[in-house]
C-alpha cells in the first residue's frame, strides 16, 4: 500500500512548481551565491512556501534545504524534509526548461516519499518505498542496458576515457538527469565531485523504486541527512550496469575525493 502521504506531497510540490512556472521566463532579481552558482528571488519563494507546507504536513520532521541555513538540530530528528526549492536554477534563469522542484523525506538515512515537479517540462514524478515510482501517474522502469559502449548519458561532452558512450539531452537539474536513467532515457549519470543531498535525495529514490541503482561516486551506498549534507559524487544506472560503471570511474573517484 503506497504511503497516503504521498498525494499531500505531490500537491505541495505541484503548488511549488506553479509558483515557479508563473514567473518563469519574466522578471525577477537574479545573483550569484559565489561564482557560477546562481539563485534568484523565485528560489527563495518557494523555498519559504514549502517550509511552511511541510512543517504542516509533518512538523516532526527537520529541514535541509539549498537556501535555508543549515541547523544541527535535524540530526536529532526522526524524518527530514531534503529539498531544493528550484533544482537547475541555471536553466530557470535562462529561460530553458531543465529544472524542478525536488523534496525528499528521509527517514533513519533513506528517502521515504520523493516527488519532483518539473512544470516546465510537464513532468511531474512521485515514489514511495516499496511501493514503485511514477511520472504522470504511468509506472516507469529503469534501463536494463548490461554494458558500457553505446550507454546513452546526459551531457554535453564527454572525456576521451568515455568516447564510447552516447550523448544525450542534458537537463541543468542532476535529479532530473537521475530521474532520465529512472524511465529509460539514460543509462548512466556520474558526477565525480563532491555534492549536496538535496540534489539527489529525491531523484535516488525514483530511480530506485524504478529498478535501478544509486550510490556515490566510489559505488558506496548513500546516506542521508548526513552531518554535512554531502556526498562524494553520485552515479545512478540500471541495476546491471551499476558494477561496470563503478570499476571504469574508480581510479578516477579515488583520485578527485581527496580534498
Amino acid at each position: 500500500m503506497t504511503d497516503p502521504r504521498l498525494d499531500q506531497l505531490s500537491a505541495i510540490a505541484r503548488e511549488a512548481g506553479a509558483i515557479a512556472l508563473d514567473r518563469f521566463r519574466g522578471e525577477f532579481d537574479r545573483w550569484e551565491k559565489s561564482p557560477g552558482n546562481p539563485v534568484c528571488e523565485i528560489d527563495l519563494a518557494v523555498d519559504a512556501f514549502l517550509k511552511s507546507a511541510l512543517a504542516d504536513l509533518d512538523p516532526d520532521a527537520g529541514w535541509l534545504s539549498e537556501e535555508t541555513a543549515d541547523n544541527a538540530e535535524r540530526l536529532l530528528l526522526p524524518r527530514v524534509w531534503v529539498v531544493d526549492p528550484i533544482d537547475g536554477t541555471r536553466d530557470y534563469v535562462r529561460g530553458r526548461d531543465g529544472w524542478a522542484v525536488s523534496i525528499a523525506l528521509v527517514e533513519g538515512g533513506r528517502t521515504t516519499l520523493a516527488v519532483l515537479d518539473a512544470p516546465a517540462r510537464d513532468e511531474h514524478w512521485r515514489a514511495a518505498r516499496g511501493s514503485g515510482a511514477w511520472r504522470n501517474g504511468e509506472p516507469i522502469s529503469a534501463s536494463t542496458r548490461d554494458t558500457l559502449p553505446g550507454a546513452r548519458v546526459p551531457a554535453d561532452l564527454l572525456p576521451k576515457a568515455d568516447i564510447d558512450l552516447v550523448t544525450v539531452h542534458k537537463p541543468n537539474s542532476i535529479a532530473l538527469r537521475i530521474a532520465m536513467v529512472a524511465a529509460d532515457e539514460a543509462d548512466l549519470v556520474a558526477t565525480l565531485r563532491w555534492g549536496h543531498e538535496w540534489d539527489i535525495a529525491a531523484a535516488a529514490l525514483l530511480t530506485e523504486e524504478a529498478g535501478g541503482v544509486v550510490t556515490d561516486a566510489h559505488g558506496r551506498p548513500l546516506r542521508f541527512n548526513s552531518t554535512k549534507g554531502e556526498a562524494f559524487g553520485v552515479l545512478a544506472t540500471g541495476a546491471p550496469l551499476h558494477s561496470a560503471a563503478v570499476a571504469r570511474l574508480s581510479e578516477r573517484a579515488a583520485r578527485l575525493s581527496i580534498r
